[in-house]
């Protein structure tokens, strides 16, 4: 019996509909966006696409926080310590 399914190509990325939430702190968003960058650099695809009035950054930082600002990088920031 034939899978109805086409093969999936394990090197592309998943498909996400849901953002990220929004970064209001300006230290979280430079935390997530090295992070993503150093992701860049070890071989991950960019998730942004080009458009006719943008185009794709040249530098892995830019694209990281390009990405980070579209919210297209899914990140959990551990819990705030209690104060006693």
């Amino acid at each position: 019996m034939a899978d109805s399914h086409p093969p999936q190509d394990p090197h592309a990325p998943a498909a996400s509909t849901e953002l990220a939430p929004e970064i209001t702190s300006r230290f979280l968003f430079v935390d997530v966006a090295a992070l993503r960058a150093n992701q860049l650099r070890r071989g991950a695809r960019v998730r942004l696409q080009p458009t006719e009035t943008r185009h794709m950054p040249h530098r892995l930082e830019r694209a990281a926080m390009e990405e980070v600002k579209q919210r297209l990088v899914p990140f959990s920031a551990p819990d705030s310590p209690t104060q006693k």
